[in-house]
Order: C-alpha cells, then structure tokens, then sequence
C-alpha cells in the first residue's frame, strides 16, 4: 500500500469516526419519550411510567403529570423529584410510600 493510499484511508477514518460521535452528541437517548409524545405515570407508583402519542389521552391505569411538572429528560429537576413524590387517582401529589 502506498503512502498516499494509507493517509487516504486514515483520514477517511478520523472523519467517519468523528461523524459518528458528533452524532452521539444530538443523541436524544436521555429523552424520557420521543418527539410527539408525553410521558404519563400509574399513580401511587415512583416508578417511569409509559410515553403516549401527543393528542392521546393516557391509557388505562396511567395519568398524566401535573401540569408544570412534567420531566423530560431523565434525571432532570422533575424526574427526581418524582422519584420520592406520587400521585393518587384524582391527580393530587402525595410523598412516595
């Protein structure tokens, strides 16, 4: 292999390789639900609930979360907050059993 043969593959793989870590860094993986979509909790429980279709309401046995304190991203201000509060059936917050 010639040396400008080598240098062309090297440099094609430092610019694929940063390619693919600039695409890790818009990564959405920490997202609590994807784009078009809520997330929503079984009530009493601390645990992550589902993730429903924007315009849908939550599915049986799910609520939503109060307005203003819907967590996003997983370990934001809400999700741990939500790891020591619940809800009850009648969406009032109550400190986790």
């Amino acid at each position: 292999m010639s040396k400008r043969t080598r240098v062309a593959v090297l440099t094609a793989a430092v610019i694929s390789t940063a390619g693919l870590l600039s695409a890790c860094s818009f990564s959405t993986a920490d997202a609590m639900c994807s784009s078009g979509e809520y997330p929503v909790l079984v009530p009493g429980s601390t645990m992550r609930g589902a993730c429903v279709t924007n315009g849908d309401a939550p599915p049986s046995g799910y609520v939503r979360y109060p307005k203003g304190k819907v967590p996003q991203h997983v370990d934001d201000k809400w999700d741990t907050y939500w790891q020591t509060h619940t809800v009850d059936t009648k969406g009032h917050i109550t400190a986790a059993p």
